[in-house]
């Protein structure tokens, strides 16, 4: 079976285009690398990115007048390595590098609670584990049957530690009226006004957090 090229214009050609796929990687993917070697992370932090974009992140961000549009919590994992608990189709982890590439322009803003340190990591992780394999919410109802991404912040802190982080507001208070038709599609005609939610950049107003990055 032919493995390595052969004769020296087939080595010139593999050259080429391994060096085309590094810039490319590099490309896409240098405010990822950025990102890895200038934050360290901690258990329990909480990461927020935009999206890439799509009908619901546009309204997600036009809703909150926000660019931060999704959010998890970084933890190790039984192997020791950097995850993000998130929910984004199930409640599941994600490789933390995997998570910061994802992101739209790899955005990147981390967030910790001021009294983390000292604190138990295990019981964050079993908090968030329990929530684990949970659907999305696409309708964000605060009920526990499904999960979006900030409800799970905040209920995993709330249940680990008894703390709440972030303000819940009501969806007629939020920046709602360009996007009804798309919420009522979501709603199967219905227009939630009154429904309570903890959006992503809501988290990030709690006083008990400070941004590290």
């Amino acid at each position: 079976m032919k493995i390595l090229p052969r004769g020296r214009w087939a080595w010139v050609r593999a050259v080429l285009l391994l060096a085309v796929l590094v810039v490319a990687v590099l490309r896409f993917n240098v405010h990822g690398l950025a990102h890895l070697a200038l934050y360290s992370p901690r258990e329990g932090d909480i990461v927020f990115q935009s999206l890439p974009r799509g009908e619901l992140v546009e309204a997600i961000e036009g809703v909150t007048l926000s660019r931060l549009s999704h959010c998890g919590v970084v933890m190790r994992n039984a192997e020791g390595r950097w995850v993000v608990h998130e929910a984004l189709g199930v409640v599941r982890e994600t490789p933390l590098y995997l998570w910061i590439v994802r992101g739209r322009g790899a955005r990147l803003e981390v967030w910790r609670w001021r009294e983390m340190e000292g604190r138990d990591p295990a019981t964050l992780r079993a908090a968030l584990e329990r929530y684990s394999g949970k659907p999305y919410d696409f309708r964000y109802a605060p009920g526990d049957d499904e999960i979006y991404c900030s409800e799970l912040v905040f209920k995993a802190y709330r249940d680990a530690y008894g703390v709440e982080l972030g303000e819940w507001e009501l969806l007629g208070d939020l920046n709602w009226r360009p996007f009804e038709a798309f919420i009522r599609e979501m709603e199967g005609g219905a227009l939630p006004l009154g429904r309570p939610m903890i959006t992503p950049v809501g988290v990030t107003r709690s006083p008990a957090l400070s941004k590290v990055y």
